[in-house]
């Protein structure tokens, strides 16, 4: 059976970690959908980037996900905290025992915010850790800790990318990837 991943994307996400997740999660063969949280689906990302949306997340957040991995970036990630329904959503996915992850401002912001960081290690941008409830792990490049999985910024975002591979598909085909790309 095909995983599926939920991407969420606002105006003001970090591009590359966008992207990055976008592109490692296809290349293992996960269906991916990136979704706007606006009522529109270019967004421009937080260097100006536009990035067009698969869909818009109040038409596609309510169905099941394998995954749902938020990318930082300001005020992306801001704007992504402010979404009741990805909170929503993301609740839902951390009761289930679904994989949920965040990177860069996004574990602060839109995990911690809205306390779906309980009981869970994580680690995210230095400018944004203050607010991580459990700081042993902060220096670490990526964390998993049960079904969430947290990342610093956009120059971890391929190891990132490869831990949630790993998690959602398995050793074998996260190593394949990686070596696929040179990695």
């Amino acid at each position: 059976m095909t995983q599926t991943a939920l991407v969420p994307i606002a105006d003001g996400s970090e591009e590359i970690e966008a992207v990055c997740i976008i592109d490692l999660l296809r290349r293992a063969g996960v269906e991916v959908t990136v979704a706007s949280i606006h009522d529109y689906s270019t967004i421009t990302a937080s260097r100006q980037t536009r990035v067009t949306a698969d869909a818009l997340l109040k038409d596609c957040a309510h169905q099941p996900w394998d995954l749902i991995a938020v990318p930082g970036g300001m005020p992306g990630a801001r704007n992504l905290s402010e979404c009741g329904l990805l909170i929503e959503r993301l609740k839902q996915q951390r009761d289930d025992g679904r994989l949920y992850a965040a990177i860069c401002a996004a574990p602060e912001l839109v995990l911690a915010t809205h306390g779906l960081l309980e009981d869970r290690a994580a680690t995210g941008h230095s400018e944004f850790r203050d607010g991580l409830p459990d700081q042993s792990r902060v220096g670490e490049r990526v964390v998993v800790d049960q079904n969430c999985i947290t990342s610093q910024g956009p120059g971890t975002a391929l190891e990132f990318g490869l831990a949630l591979i790993e998690q959602l598909c398995g050793r074998e085909t996260r190593d394949t990837v990686a070596s696929r790309m040179m990695l």
